[in-house]
């Protein structure tokens, strides 16, 4: 694994976790009113730019692409959030317990990215970030479809788990966008 990973990863985390304890500043926990499908659709329009951007080549609307990577990052976690909170959750919640959720979901999902990175060699460095936006974008097609079974699949990992892959494709392109600035 290169050695370089772990500190790229964390302060991917770190700049992503910023804003997100930002939002909940100004914002509270609104999206806890968004159930797991309307989620899935918010990732969904946030790759779908990155892809149109991609294909395009030119951008009218100047927000940038790590931006949408970054709010990538954060629905996932909203995702994971909501999964594992109980059904009679309240709507508001305290911000010292979202940021330690925050932080047990970010943890569980840095435990797979490295158990991953052993088993795969970190092939995700020699991919292109607009393959990783397809990939993430194929596993928002393959959760709506989950959605629609209404969970009962055959043989797919669930939802959880195509959550977790998108959050750490998205730090996968945060990473490699920020090597190719550095480097050119």
């Amino acid at each position: 694994m290169n050695d370089q990973t772990p500190r790229q990863y964390d302060e991917v985390i770190g700049q992503c976790r910023t804003l997100f304890l930002a939002k909940t500043h100004d914002y509270g926990t609104a999206w806890r009113i968004l159930r797991l499908p309307s989620i899935t659709d918010q990732l969904y329009i946030k790759a779908q730019r990155i892809r149109s951007i991609q294909e395009k080549g030119t951008q009218l609307v100047q927000d940038p692409i790590d931006d949408e990577f970054v709010a990538i990052v954060n629905y996932c976690v909203i995702a994971l959030m909501q999964l594992h909170l109980p059904a009679d959750a309240p709507l508001d919640l305290d911000a010292e317990a979202v940021a330690a959720t925050y932080d047990e979901e970010i943890a569980e999902n840095r435990r797979l990215l490295f158990a991953k990175n052993h088993d795969y060699g970190e092939a995700w460095r020699q991919m292109r970030v607009s393959s990783i936006t397809d990939i993430i974008l194929m596993k928002l097609h393959r959760t709506k479809q989950i959605e629609d079974l209404h969970g009962r699949t055959l043989a797919s990992e669930g939802v959880e788990a195509n959550y977790r892959d998108m959050l750490n494709y998205a730090v996968f392109a945060l990473i490699l966008r920020g090597a190719a600035e550095q480097a050119g």
